[in-house]
């Protein structure tokens, strides 16, 4: 079996990593903190990921490097650029495949499904730093540099992920008090299971006609905010609680005194508006399905229990 390296061990980082060792490849998992999940296939590595000399050496001989970081929310203008760059420049110096796991950001506002043909539009700083990321990628790509793939979801569900449904809305949902949600709580939003966007990104950079493309992971039937709360207070066996959105003015006031939540301003418009994705490529192309949804919900309440 193959070397593969995965930089992040958040919940997609750790889960692309278990799946490749459970499927008996070689895995290190490098990350500034030096954790990451235990299997016997896995290796933890503590490394800076803009440590462009550091990087390339321990991406020595590996078939795949995969880009699961998730820096600082309110740095990424800053600590993007010179990890990105780090971990391109390692891949076309070892011929690895160079796998990027992504978000929506870089299309920017979109009216209708979102799909992969749509040019990366995006008005804000954090799109333009996705869409410059893959832009570069894809530029090493077409010179025969390297050969990179991305995939793409949209807002996380699952044990672990820094989610609209998470930490904010879970604890007060089991409570029985009502929550507060981005935007309007009653249009269709696409959420993405962590397991199925690792799935992807693994199936991508092994598959030769996903390389130099972009895919978006499969996922569910858009749920609105408040029916993706009612889903999870039943799978719970909880009582529904009231659902309130939060106005463009009040992230604004409240990001005053909030640096996380001045942030959320620039993807308001992902939450104003019904924000759902296409995914039939994947889904056709890669052979990938989405997790049944009932499982999700209980993957992602499981931490919560």
């Amino acid at each position: 079996m193959s070397k593969h390296l995965v930089f992040g061990a958040g919940p997609i980082g750790s889960a692309t990593a278990l799946d490749l060792a459970q499927s008996g490849h070689d895995v290190t998992v490098a990350s500034r903190s030096g954790r990451g999940p235990a299997h016997d296939n896995i290796t933890l590595v503590s490394v800076d990921a803009s440590n462009a000399a550091a990087v390339s050496e321990l991406a020595s001989d590996t078939a795949a490097i995969y880009n699961c970081l998730n820096p600082t929310y309110t740095k990424w203008a800053t600590d993007w650029p010179p990890m990105a760059n780090s971990l391109l420049a390692a891949a076309v110096a070892n011929g690895s495949v160079y796998a990027i796991c992504s978000n929506l950001y870089g299309y920017g506002p979109v009216d209708g499904p979102i799909s992969t043909d749509l040019p990366l539009a995006a008005t804000g700083v954090k799109g333009r730093v996705r869409a410059q990321m893959w832009a570069d990628a894809l530029a090493a790509h077409e010179r025969g540099d390297v050969r990179v793939t991305e995939v793409r979801s949209s807002d996380y569900v699952g044990p672990g992920a820094e989610s609209h449904l998470g930490d904010r809305i879970v604890p007060k949902l089991l409570a029985g008090k009502g929550v507060r949600v981005l935007g309007n709580p009653d249009v269709a939003h696409s959420w993405t299971y962590t397991h199925d966007a690792a799935r992807t990104l693994v199936a991508a950079a092994a598959s030769e006609q996903a390389w130099g493309k972009a895919w978006h992971t499969p996922s569910n039937p858009p749920r609105t905010q408040r029916e993706a709360i009612g889903d999870l207070a039943q799978i719970a066996g909880v009582d529904m609680v009231p659902v309130k959105g939060m106005s463009r003015g009040m992230i604004t006031g409240v990001g005053l005194f909030v640096p996380m939540v001045r942030e959320l301003k620039e993807t308001y418009y992902q939450f104003d508006a019904p924000f759902v994705l296409d995914d039939s490529a994947a889904r056709t192309e890669l052979g990938i399905e989405p997790t049944d949804w009932k499982i999700v919900l209980n993957d992602h309440l499981s931490p919560f229990e």
